[in-house]
């Protein structure tokens, strides 16, 4: 059975294994360590949820929801939310990034977030077919990097 639930400080290891299992696959351009995944989910002050799904007490998937700050890396729009959803490839088409999304989006609209942007690898086919599932279109000319917005109702 997988729980959906609010990351914990406890989660930061399963969750950089999680990122370094995408990269491992060749869905994602470099793995993270430990501590960058404290300051970019869990630490952050910018956080509005970051949600895992644990399997059997390791956490398998997660997803973040941030409001953009200015200057952010990913130059969104100050007072959007970005959202970032991770997945172990073990784990991936199993329903988890719509039950993370849930979640997500439940607090998007808790915190008055009215756009989301997910800025997705243009060489990241799953990425990509997820965020159209969950209803994110395309929004700015892309490069490497496609950025697609949700508009939150």
């Amino acid at each position: 059975m997988t729980t959906i639930r609010p990351a914990r400080p406890s989660d930061a290891e399963d969750m950089t294994e999680v990122q370094n299992a995408i990269h491992r696959a060749g869905l994602r351009e470099s793995p993270v360590d430990v501590a960058s995944v404290r300051e970019r989910y869990l630490e952050l002050e910018h956080v509005v949820a970051c949600t895992v799904a644990e399997r059997d007490g390791l956490v398998v998937g997660f997803q973040s929801l941030t409001r953009a700050w200015p200057g952010n890396p990913y130059d969104v729009t100050v007072g959007w939310g970005i959202i970032g959803t991770h997945i172990h490839p073990d784990a991936a088409r199993s329903g988890l990034g719509r039950r993370l999304f849930v979640t997500t989006l439940a607090a998007a609209r808790a915190t008055g977030l009215r756009h989301i942007d997910a800025t997705i690898g243009a060489d990241n086919p799953p990425a990509l077919s997820y965020y159209a599932a969950m209803g994110f279109t395309p929004y700015r000319p892309a490069g490497d990097a496609i950025p697609h917005r949700l508009d939150v109702r």
